[in-house]
């Protein structure tokens, strides 16, 4: 049995089932650490039970549609010349980027499998995506993979058929890349090959460093409680890229669920504001959920451009509560990632007073 990427695009954590009145307000939460960003545009949810008790979808790229040619470095042959099957992965996986990987055999292959035997730690496999390149079609496709039972969530297969003449003199790589959308932590990938003429060889194992950006939040410590009417309540978020790599796309999200006595707190009832240099503070749309009685914001970009190694992005932000609103307790908090991945999740529980 296979699954496929739409088959494991959301694996529920901790957090998920701590805040399951927000899986349709904030799509989802993995673990308490990834969930998807929020914002204006987003398709029509499903409603009604079915949709409450499935694995909420849309954190991983559709692989049919992505085009772009592997890295010149992935193409290389890796290893050396006496191994029969090499494998090669970025010593760096930051979390919800692509990293680029590759197997390169050196020995003749007819109608073989490549096998992946990974390992994670401080993640589940089940939140792990392997592609690899199709030249012929110039197109990324996920690899096939069994799913991990349930004692062993740290352990995940993937494969994929080949056939090559390779040979030491004239090796044959195959360009891979890997992404994983949960947590950091490490990833350990054992490659081998069955020849499908009885042999099969192994490489050695290697392993990968899976970390992301810092994120704090400041000025908004436990116990905060709004008042309606009342003074706005101003925090920051702030992203410091302490990865090698850059993060392209930067977005940042805030979400809100309330009700209390038959009222649910709507959009009109929470005025947040975002501080944009030069132009001073804005107020940010809340968009009501199709579903539940929950409301989502996307925050205006801070910086140009990806988020280089060692930069930062602070959005400042301030928070307040209408008259109108009722007297809940809130479940709110922020996203923060890169394009359609988040790589932090965060909440900012908070009650509403009459006074």
């Amino acid at each position: 049995m296979t699954r496929t990427t739409r088959g494991r695009r959301a694996v529920l954590g901790s957090a998920a089932a701590t805040a399951a009145g927000l899986a349709l307000v904030v799509g989802a939460a993995g673990a308490g650490q990834a969930a998807p960003l929020t914002g204006a545009a987003k398709a029509a949810p499903a409603c009604g039970a079915a949709a409450r008790t499935t694995a909420p979808a849309g954190t991983v790229r559709t692989a049919a549609t992505t085009t772009e040619a592997p890295a010149a470095t992935v193409a290389a042959a890796t290893g050396k010349a006496a191994d029969r099957i090499s494998y090669a992965l970025a010593a760096e996986a930051p979390l919800g980027l692509w990293s680029s990987s590759g197997v390169t055999l050196r020995t003749p292959v007819a109608k073989g499998t490549v096998r992946l035997d990974v390992t994670t730690r401080g993640f589940d496999s089940d939140s792990l995506v392997i592609q690899r390149y199709v030249p012929t079609s110039h197109r990324w496709v996920d690899l096939n993979t069994k799913p991990s039972s349930g004692n062993h969530r740290d352990k995940g297969v993937f494969t994929f058929p080949v056939t090559a003449a390779a040979s030491a003199a004239h090796p044959a790589t195959v360009a891979l890349r890997v992404q994983d959308l949960d947590r950091p932590g490490k990833l350990t990938v054992a490659a081998s090959v069955a020849d499908g003429h009885g042999h099969t060889y192994r490489a050695p194992a290697r392993t990968a460093v899976v970390d992301r950006p810092t994120t704090t939040v400041g000025g908004w410590p436990r116990g905060t409680a709004l008042v309606r009417g009342g003074a706005a309540k101003e925090f920051s978020i702030t992203v410091r890229n302490t990865t090698k790599r850059a993060y392209p796309g930067l977005t940042a999200g805030y979400f809100a669920y309330g009700a209390a006595g038959g009222h649910a707190l709507l959009p009109k009832d929470v005025v947040l504001q975002e501080y944009l240099p030069g132009h001073g503070w804005k107020r940010v749309a809340m968009v009501p959920d199709g579903c539940d009685p929950g409301m989502s914001a996307a925050l205006a970009p801070v910086n140009r451009g990806p988020l280089a190694p060692g930069a930062t992005a602070v959005y400042r932000l301030r928070l307040a509560i209408a008259r109108t609103a009722p007297a809940a307790d809130v479940e709110a908090g922020i996203s923060v990632g890169t394009s359609d991945h988040s790589f932090y999740f965060q909440m900012l529980r908070f009650p509403i007073r009459t006074k």
